[in-house]
């Protein structure tokens, strides 16, 4: 089907900024004909355009999804602020951009969930779309709407407002559940049937057949399943074979400038570090690889398929990959005579990793990027970060010397355990790394005669299934004391005109702590922000703590009770009934030690039994001795 149907007239698309985001046919874009398939479904990325066309994840799915002949998949994202008032001015329905037909006609709706402080845009999409906000108010009128992603590892605070979640990695049980549904409107089942079976299949949950009960201290007393037919416990999702799954070899091209416009290339999914800080590196384990000769193929393929002029290797720590070398020969070559740039992030500051960049950088080498994540090495050994100062020094001065004149670091504020010293530190690093350049660069060889080090500090959020899912988190001025503490550092160094500091927002930071381990009260606390006006709260032009605080006292809700305390080892977390592959006593035990200020091995190392060998795949089983 093809159709120059617009949902937006002239009038509204030249009235607001960058109309392209609405229009949809963009290169690759995917048109069927609705009356030829079975299951139309709507995959949403809840902020603005530009970012939801960057995530690798929903391409992934986009492909999947209209590789099957019964099923037509769209794509939607949430209206920028300008169309939004528009769209509730004129009651225009939210619509998908390949059919410019209404979201709530289709089937499913699927929200991938990425970051805590996109809830409110959640209820947007709902809300613009036409859809009850509250799930036990649907019927069979508009669609079945399930939540992917991180943040529905734990999904209870936004649990209201989802028929459905999917826990894991979406390539394996999707089919499954869209030939159950087929099965059940084709017999006329109802919609309290369907999410029944439902939830019964792998990673699948269903969160209104599970009832919690709390304490006299507001704690979790049990969780459970309100059939005996639902599991007790549901396991996450995950692919077992990289290299043979979907991938889109022909992702939608924007019409407009993204937050990545290039071809990416997924080499691994899992990180072996184990940083006990880190919730990706906890959910996504075991390491697995893909083939170097399926992602060459893969590369060309889509490099010809999009027309981009760069390609990026996406991993959580690609220095990690064991097919590096091999792969990237391959690329230098092919791609220096397409004159295709080479993107790397995620690497560890070594000789090696310089060397590669050294290669595939083809404009003035200016800007290099460490996270030592702390300012200390006693700190660094209580978040398990396994990167000491003279690895990090050592980077430096090969840097300098490989014609590199500027260097960020990034470091969080707040780790359990934190003291004055520690921050402290922080300028110290950045001041012996400015020294370092004086000493190793000679003066007639410096371009612009100096070096600038940026420290930019985020504030630590305690997120569920990582080591520090038990810890208290500062309160706002506590970080804004630290912040200020750290800039104070900074200030009294020697070489303090080369360094320049950065901090993150205190208010947006507790929020997303409250959230990360929130459970279903939060979810009266979240629609009524939405009503006082918050959303695009991931925006600081936007976001409203004053709004969010006074939903949270007209709810009757403790912000400080997610927050500011110290779990018991033995408290049940609203997460609990969820599994990553990573079991809580291993989780516990890292918490002890890091209270002890103990280094964990990484992965490649020695195996510490986290329970992500379950799975029976990655390096759990190829680890190198």
């Amino acid at each position: 089907m093809k159709t120059d149907f617009l949902a937006l007239p002239d009038d509204i698309l030249l009235s607001i900024d960058k109309p392209e985001r609405y229009i949809g046919h963009e290169v690759n874009a995917v048109i069927k004909d609705p009356d030829k398939v079975d299951v139309r479904f709507v995959m949403c990325f809840p902020d603005v355009y530009e970012i939801g066309m960057s995530h690798l994840g929903i391409q992934i799915l986009y492909d999947m999804f209209n590789a099957f002949e019964d099923t037509w998949c769209e794509r939607v994202y949430s209206p920028w602020v300008d169309l939004d008032r528009i769209m509730r001015e004129k009651h225009i329905p939210l619509f998908g951009l390949e059919s410019q037909q209404p979201v709530k006609d289709c089937d499913f709706l699927g929200i991938t969930i990425q970051y805590e402080m996109c809830y409110t845009n959640i209820l947007q999409i709902l809300d613009l779309a036409q859809i009850p906000l509250l799930a036990k108010e649907r019927t069979w009128d508009v669609p079945i709407v399930i939540g992917g992603g991180p943040c529905t590892y734990n999904p209870e605070p936004i649990a209201d407002f989802f028929d459905l979640f999917y826990i894991g990695e979406g390539e394996t049980q999707y089919r499954n559940l869209l030939d159950l549904y087929k099965e059940c409107r084709a017999r006329e089942a109802t919609r309290e049937e369907f999410l029944h079976l439902a939830g019964r299949i792998p990673g699948i949950y269903a969160p209104s057949l599970y009832e919690t009960t709390y304490k006299e201290d507001g704690t979790i007393a049990s969780f459970d399943p309100l059939y005996e037919d639902l599991p007790r416990k549901i396991r996450k999702e995950a692919v077992t074979d990289l290299s043979d799954t979907y991938y889109p070899m022909k992702p939608v091209v924007p019409y407009i400038k993204c937050t990545q416009d290039r071809v990416v290339l997924e080499i691994m999914r899992g990180c072996m570090r184990g940083c006990r800080f880190c919730q990706a590196g906890e959910l996504y384990r075991p390491v697995r690889e893909r083939s170097p000769e399926v992602l060459k193929k893969y590369a060309m393929e889509m490099l010809k398929n999009t027309g981009h002029e760069e390609i990026s290797l996406s991993s959580l720590s690609s220095s990690d990959y064991t097919h590096l070398p091999e792969l990237l020969d391959f690329l230098l070559a092919e791609c220096s005579k397409r004159h295709i740039n080479i993107s790397l992030p995620s690497l560890r500051i070594d000789a090696f990793s310089l060397d590669v960049m050294s290669k595939v950088q083809d404009v003035r080498k200016t800007s290099l990027t460490f996270a030592p994540e702390a300012g200390s090495q006693r700190l660094r050994d209580v978040i398990n970060k396994g990167l000491s100062e003279e690895v990090i020094l050592a980077g430096a001065k090969e840097a300098f010397e490989g014609g590199w004149t500027r260097v960020k670091l990034y470091f969080m504020l707040g780790h359990p355990g934190e003291t004055v010293e520690d921050i402290y530190g922080i300028g110290d690093l950045a001041n012996k790394i400015a020294a370092l350049f004086f000493e190793t660069v000679p003066k007639d060889k410096r371009v612009n005669g100096k070096v600038q080090i940026v420290v930019s500090t985020s504030f630590f959020v305690p997120k569920p299934f990582t080591a520090f899912q038990w810890a208290p988190q500062c309160t706002k001025d506590e970080f804004i004391e630290k912040a200020y503490t750290c800039r104070q550092g900074i200030t009294q160094q020697l070489n303090q005109k080369s360094i320049k500091y950065n901090w993150h927002e205190a208010d947006v930071s507790v929020l997303e702590g409250v959230l990360a381990r929130g459970d279903r009260r939060l979810g009266d606390v979240i629609r009524r922000a939405y009503e006082k006006g918050c959303f695009y709260d991931a925006w600081s032009e936007y976001y409203h703590h004053d709004k969010w605080m006074e939903a949270f006292a007209e709810c009757g809700v403790d912000p400080d009770f997610y927050t500011i305390r110290t779990r018991g080892d033995d408290e049940i977390f609203p997460w609990d009934f969820l599994s990553c592959g990573v079991n809580k006593d291993f989780l516990l035990k890292e918490w002890h030690r890091a209270q002890r200020g103990e280094v964990t091995p990484n992965c490649s190392e020695k195996c510490s039994g986290c329970g992500a060998a379950s799975f029976g795949v990655g390096i759990c089983f190829t680890a190198r001795s």
